[in-house]
């Protein structure tokens, strides 16, 4: 069973709450094999809210039953409101995600799973990236990371994801998606799968209708699939976005290489609901998260639904290790 490090996200928000109700309705065995990483104010708190049956422990060894927690301390911790965004939940975020990483890195643990952060309260916090994409390049050291959402019935991963549809295009390069249909085939091995299928969304609509909608298609795309061939990965495309993500559903592909941001993200949140994981592949690391926010609104009112950690940790569990070159 792999170890699964569990960070909290920011305190603030619903993070530590969801964490509890998750591990609320594990075995003993399975919270043996979890390591929350946080700061015990804020977790023994959320236990408290709903009621929870078990405790955490920072013992070496902890009990029989209890669930380990490693302490990361939030500065100011006892001054952090609920369901505000500031720096220090920010910061708190950042410093459990940092000792997530390096306890992955280390071999320590075998996958790391976030609980959410705020984008905003990260950036006050004088960490000028883009969430916890911007974080894990930081503390992995690699270049470039891509976003994967992954349900029951379908898995995408994209070319670009937060820019602007203009700019999207842009990232439309033989290059780009061949490099995406390279990490995407070595992701879908992590979940157990040893011959990928691989489909890649066209960019435009019909593909381009030989130009009639733009070149792309066939000046970058067909390239990429058939390079992508050549190195022996079973990859198709590219196929029309209107097709592509149906015949996925039915089970012809494993995963799609979407060129943008919401060609992936529509279809996968509509089909996966609070089972879609999101997942950032191009590590040298497993992560898994939650694919929501810290929904101040409703933060420690004890009314989070732990659905989506649950299936990010059950996600998490079921992955393989990444073979190291």
């Amino acid at each position: 069973m792999n170890k699964i490090g569990i960070t909290m996200g920011d305190p603030a928000g619903i993070g530590p709450e969801v964490v509890c109700k998750a591990l609320n309705v594990m075995s003993a065995e399975e919270r043996a094999g979890v390591l929350v990483i946080g700061d015990q104010l804020f977790m023994n708190r959320a236990r408290d809210l709903i009621d929870a049956d078990f405790h955490f422990s920072t013992d070496a060894t902890p009990p029989k039953g209890a669930v380990p927690l490693l302490q990361v301390d939030a500065p100011n911790a006892k001054d952090i409101r609920d369901g505000e965004i500031q720096p220090d939940a920010g910061e708190a975020a950042c410093r459990c995600v940092k000792k997530a990483v390096d306890l992955a890195l280390a071999g320590e643990i075998d996958v790391v799973c976030t609980a959410s952060l705020h984008k905003t309260a990260l950036r006050d916090a004088g960490y000028n990236l883009s969430g916890h994409a911007g974080l894990l390049k930081l503390f992995t050291g690699v270049k470039k990371n891509f976003a994967v959402l992954a349900g029951p019935k379908l898995s995408v991963i994209h070319v670009s994801t937060h820019v602007s549809l203009a700019d999207a295009a842009k990232y439309c390069t033989t290059e780009t998606v061949l490099e995406t249909i390279r990490v995407a085939n070595e992701h879908v091995k992590t979940t157990g799968i040893a011959k990928p299928r691989v489909a890649v969304a066209g960019l435009n609509p019909h593909c381009g209708e030989n130009g009639h909608y733009g070149s792309e298609d066939d000046d970058y795309v067909v390239p990429a699939v058939a390079a992508a061939r050549e190195e022996g990965i079973d990859t198709y495309g590219p196929i029309p976005g209107d097709l592509v993500f149906e015949q996925a559903i039915a089970g012809r592909y494993d995963i799609v290489v979407a060129q943008y941001h919401d060609q992936g993200h529509i279809p996968a949140k509509l089909i996966g609901g609070h089972e879609c994981v999101n997942i950032t592949a191009g590590l040298p690391i497993l992560r898994t998260s939650v694919d929501h926010g810290t929904a101040f609104d409703i933060a420690w009112k004890g009314v989070a639904d732990p659905g989506n950690m649950q299936a990010a940790i059950a996600m998490a569990r079921k992955m393989k290790p990444i073979k190291q070159a």
